[in-house]
């Protein structure tokens, strides 16, 4: 009997240390849960014209989406601009996509298909209206455009949008009394130099390649454009979202040859639908203002993405997963 006890001593010693270490365990998953895995799957990003800045801003993206979620395979898709972008979006052509605040109402007011779905992850940065004619011209003010031959975007652009309502605030019916040419920023510059348009319209952060490259080898102005903010406002709907601003002279040296430029600009969000899983839109936000200055190093405009702005989408509710991570990083 003597020699019994020990053995059902042990025995039931060790039935109390595999129910401890049962307990411990269940703990620490409770206590310590392991994370989830990042988002993976497939995702569409429309971007906007060959070579023009909405495309390297996502090129740019994908590299860092590619660094943060490696599982998540982003597809981009060229657009003729914001307008485009929107309905791409809304409709479920698109999962992410850049668009100026003008067309994002514009298309709500318009009770565009899937308006309604719309969602803001972030304010990126400010697009600048930009007014581009040889340094000779003539043309001082957009009434000067009547009856000249003007590159105004393709027919789903920002641009095309911005320039029948900046003509509309001067007095001028962009088809009727202006020549009016759909031509994209890839095409404006050459157009210029050569002759075949007499100015150009564009709406990009500054400084937009494509310009700044135009005004070292041909010289150009910039024409004043900030004076129709009343007269624009007064337009109402999505005319509201501009704004005055002002060109800083080291945008275009050589253009503006040390004198800043009064001139038009609107907010430029990331917009996705309530489609998206709240998981994937949070990383996605997240990568965004984290790669501010990876990205800011090419697309000089988004190095003012801000932290503190960023979650002001308006005409835009932020995404459910995009206000999960504001409320992350919130101090």
């Amino acid at each position: 009997m003597s020699q019994a006890l020990p053995r059902v001593s042990r025995r039931r010693a060790l039935e109390g240390s595999a129910a401890a270490l049962v307990v411990l365990g269940l703990l620490a998953w409770w206590l310590l849960p392991l994370d989830d895995p990042a988002p993976g799957g497939s995702v569409t990003i429309s971007t906007g014209q060959r070579t023009g800045v909405y495309e390297l801003y996502g090129k740019l993206l994908r590299t860092a989406l590619g660094h943060d979620l490696p599982d998540l395979d982003v597809r981009l898709t060229n657009s003729e601009g914001s307008q485009e972008n929107v309905e791409r979006v809304a409709t479920g052509k698109a999962d992410f996509t850049i668009a100026a605040a003008d067309a994002v109402e514009k298309y709500k007011l318009q009770g565009g298909a899937g308006a309604g779905r719309l969602r803001g992850c972030a304010r990126l940065y400010d697009d600048y209206v930009q007014l581009v004619v040889p340094r000779s011209s003539s043309i001082r003010s957009v009434q000067d455009l009547r009856g000249r031959r003007v590159a105004v975007g393709g027919e789903g652009s920002g641009v095309r949008l911005i320039a029948e309502r900046v003509a509309r605030a001067a007095g001028l019916d962009l088809e009727k009394d202006m020549k009016p040419v759909s031509t994209g920023i890839d095409g404006m510059p050459k157009a210029l130099r050569s002759g075949a348009i007499d100015a150009f319209f564009w709406s990009g952060g500054l400084p937009t390649t494509h310009v700044r490259e135009l005004s070292e080898r041909y010289p150009i102005r910039l024409v004043e454009l900030g004076s129709l903010i009343d007269a624009l406002h007064q337009q109402g709907g999505a005319s509201r979202y501009y704004r005055a601003a002002v060109m800083p002279a080291d945008a275009y040296p050589d253009a503006l040859q040390g004198v800043s430029v009064p001139t038009l600009a609107v907010a430029n969000l990331l917009v996705t639908t309530d489609r998206a899983d709240p998981r994937l839109t949070e990383a996605v936000t997240r990568t965004v203002i984290d790669s501010r200055d990876h990205i800011g190093g090419e697309v000089h405009a988004a190095q003012l993405v801000d932290l503190r702005t960023a979650l002001y989408t308006d005409p835009l509710a932020l995404h459910e997963g995009a206000r999960r991570y504001y409320r992350s990083v919130k101090p």
